[in-house]
């Protein structure tokens, strides 16, 4: 994709991002290896944080200072379901815990192809139920909690709030998703493998995808929560909000899944960026175009959390 694609204000900082072969097994083994090497600090702009283990997998938990709001947040990262942790997060998870005055639980999920699904979903479930378990301990209300997510994590998160949903119980105030992957059937179309998007392509989504379910991705049946844009029945699911710039690989299969939760009745806010190619947020955080999408994403938790 050329750089002339990209929202003006972008284009500087992805100019000098290589496109890195994910879908390489040596490379990815590298970077793996390479991401378990990152220091926990104690706090960050005023915010504390901790580790807790959690099952087969870990939590990070960020609090402001004094009284909190008595809210919370789920938050999932990103990397393909393939690479990343939580601590690649700790600036956006403390500047929620600090601009909300909530509380920041990030999931430290294992990654594919060493665990493929259902290990992701399940560590993100057991820590949906962690925070609940813990919430009085916490000071957050149970039912003023939302789940949030980029790239895959907002996958995982959309596949933990459909099972959530079918489990019953203590429900998401609601969902909040940047640039989600939902759709392993993108990855079969080859056509797209020419556009090159930036920062994460085709091909790497491809190859991810085989990764995190054990099978090629696009195939008739896919495993249960596992591809959160398969689900037939998107009915009485939460109050959501959906990210994503126009530029992204994922823009299509985002503003479809926008477009049928809108459909089964589900309130859903879907903000398009211009130019906007994936994780922009992430990658030119002090961008105009990136603080536009925090907003809306800002005013929509302010809302559903009741802050």
């Amino acid at each position: 994709m050329k750089i002339e694609n990209l929202n003006p204000q972008l284009q500087k900082a992805y100019r000098r991002i290589p496109a890195v072969p994910l879908h390489n097994s040596i490379l990815l083994r590298i970077i793996q290896f390479i991401s378990k090497f990152q220091a926990t600090p104690k706090s960050m702009l005023g915010v504390s944080i901790e580790d807790h283990s959690v099952g087969k997998s870990a939590v990070r938990v960020y609090r402001p200072s004094g009284t909190t709001s008595g809210a919370g947040l789920l938050w999932i990262h990103g990397g393909g379901y393939i690479i990343g942790s939580a601590a690649m997060n700790d600036r956006e998870c403390a500047l929620y815990a600090k601009n909300l005055n909530i509380t920041v639980v990030s999931v430290d999920y294992r990654l594919a192809p060493q665990h493929p699904f259902p290990a992701a979903c399940d560590d993100c479930f057991m820590a949906w139920q962690w925070f609940i378990d813990k919430a009085k301990t916490l000071g957050v209300s149970p039912d003023r909690i939302v789940i949030s997510g980029q790239s895959a994590g907002g996958g995982l998160a959309a596949g933990l709030v459909q099972r959530i949903h079918d489990s019953g119980g203590i429900q998401p105030a609601g969902q909040a998703l940047f640039c989600p992957m939902l759709d392993d059937r993108t990855a079969t179309r080859t056509e797209l493998d020419a556009l090159k998007h930036r920062l994460w392509s085709n091909k790497n989504n491809r190859g991810a995808w085989a990764h995190y379910l054990g099978q090629a991705p696009g195939l008739a049946q896919a495993p249960l929560y596992s591809v959160p844009a398969r689900r037939d029945n998107l009915s009485g699911l939460p109050a959501s909000w959906i990210g994503v710039g126009d530029i992204d690989l994922f823009y299509e299969e985002d503003q479809r899944y926008a477009e049928r939760l809108t459909d089964a009745g589900v309130n859903c806010e879907f903000k398009i960026i211009s130019g906007g190619p994936h994780a922009f947020e992430a990658i030119v955080p002090a961008a105009p175009v990136s603080i536009e999408l925090f907003e809306s994403n800002y005013q929509f938790l302010r809302r559903v959390l009741a802050l």
